[in-house]
C-alpha cells in the first residue's frame, strides 16, 4: 500500500508550468547566454531525496517547466568547494551539462551524444593521469567503473561536467545524472531520478542553450 503522503507529495512534484512558481534567484542569476537550467535542492537539510525542476528562459524571463523527484549522493550535499572523491557528496555549485550518453546508438537529444558499451570506462583513481576521464579499453588506473552498467543505471545519463577545467585529482569523479533506483534509494554523489522523466530531460536539453545544472 502506497502512504497518501507520498502521494500527495508526488502530485506536487508532477506540477507542470500552468502552476505558480516562483524562480530561485541562483537561476535569475544565470549568464545571459544560459537558457536552460536543471535546479536541484535537497528537499531538507542533509537529505538524499531532492526536488528537481527544470527551467527555460524566453526572452529575459525564465519559466518552470516541471518539478519532479529525484535522489543524490547518500550524505547529501557537499559545501561549496568542499567536494571529495569517495564522500558520498553530491557537489554543490553551477556546471554545464553533457555529453548525454547510453547504451543505444543513439537517443533523442540536443546533447552531443556517446555510447556507453563494454569497453568504456571512467576513472576514480586519483593517483592516475586518467582521473574524472572517460576511457575507452583498459585505464591506466588502479579504480574506474563501466560506463555501460548491468543495473542499467546508465541505460540514460547526462554528464555534469564537474571537476574538470582544470581536474583536480581527489576532488571528486564521475558525476552524472542519471537513472534512479527508486526514490528511498541514492548515490556516491551524482543525481538520479525516474527513467521517464530523464527520458524527456534529455529531449528537451539543447546545447545551443548552453544548459547548466545548480545544486544547492
Amino acid at each position: 500500500m502506497i502512504c497518501p503522503l507520498r502521494i500527495i507529495y508526488y502530485l506536487c512534484l508532477l506540477c507542470f508550468s500552468g502552476c505558480a512558481s516562483i524562480v530561485p534567484k541562483s537561476v535569475q542569476g544565470l549568464d545571459g547566454v544560459v537558457s536552460q537550467a536543471v535546479y536541484v535542492h535537497p528537499v531538507k537539510n542533509n537529505s538524499r531525496q531532492a526536488a528537481l525542476s527544470v527551467w527555460q528562459k524566453d526572452g529575459k524571463t525564465w519559466h518552470r517547466l516541471y518539478l519532479v523527484s529525484a535522489v543524490i549522493g547518500k550524505n547529501g550535499l557537499a559545501a561549496p568547494c568542499q567536494k571529495k572523491e569517495g564522500d558520498g557528496k553530491t557537489p554543490s555549485g553551477v556546471y554545464p551539462l553533457g555529453p548525454a550518453f547510453g547504451y543505444a546508438p543513439a537517443i533523442e537529444t540536443g546533447l552531443l551524444y556517446r555510447q556507453a558499451g563494454n569497453n568504456d570506462f571512467w576513472v576514480d583513481d586519483a593517483a592516475s593521469m586518467q582521473y574524472n576521464q572517460w576511457v575507452k579499453g583498459t585505464p591506466a588506473a588502479r579504480s574506474f567503473e563501466r560506463m555501460k552498467r548491468s543495473d542499467n543505471l546508465y541505460q540514460y545519463g547526462v554528464v555534469i561536467e564537474y571537476n574538470e577545467s582544470p581536474v583536480i585529482p581527489g576532488a571528486g569523479s564521475a558525476i552524472f545524472m542519471h537513472v534512479w533506483r527508486g526514490y528511498s534509494s541514492f548515490t556516491a554523489g551524482c543525481v538520479a531520478l525516474n527513467q521517464r522523466y530523464l527520458r524527456k530531460i534529455l529531449r528537451w536539453l539543447n546545447r545551443q542553450y548552453r544548459p547548466v545544472i545548480i545544486l544547492e
